[in-house]
């Protein structure tokens, strides 16, 4: 049997990426990615809601990208790796940490926040409509317009 080890995840970056360097110059990216999941405990309990923080490190070109592009709330789908550190600490216990080293990042759109009026309810289409001209979206209310932008990009 061969080993798998490999993990897909979505949610929304916790803090923006702490980007650094190492001493022979290859860029390492940092981040931290809440995730939440929806249950029901019994079948006329009320919706659960369960968060995860997961903690993703990028490197190389890759690292570079995730520093532009990411922000502290832009949601993100990261595949990669799961990576186990283990050390002893000073006080002579063992300890260890599993975090996710990326190997494909995808952001999602980037929508512009402005201060809304009822007038502005189509404008989220416009700031994705790539090509500046006219948008399906624009005339939904602007929930519904973000909701179909995600489905068509694949969210």
């Amino acid at each position: 049997m061969n080993n798998l080890n490999s993990i897909l995840i979505e949610g929304n970056m916790v803090r923006d990426p702490l980007f650094r360097s190492t001493q022979k110059g290859i860029s390492v990216c940092n981040f931290t990615i809440a995730s939440n999941r929806f249950y029901r405990q019994g079948q006329e309990s009320n919706l659960e809601k369960e968060v995860g923080f997961f903690d993703v490190e990028a490197w190389g070109k890759l690292a570079d990208i995730c520093s532009s592009q990411g922000r502290k709330g832009r949601g993100v789908r990261v595949v990669g790796r799961l990576k186990q550190d283990r050390w002893t600490g000073n006080d002579g216990k063992n300890h260890t940490k599993v975090a996710i080293v990326a190997e494909h990042v995808e952001y999602r759109p980037d929508f512009k926040k402005n201060n809304e009026s009822a007038s502005e309810a189509g404008s989220l289409a416009a700031d994705a409509d790539m090509n500046g001209g006219p948008n399906e979206f624009s005339g939904l209310p602007r929930e519904e317009a973000r909701i179909e932008e995600l489905q068509a990009v694949g969210f």
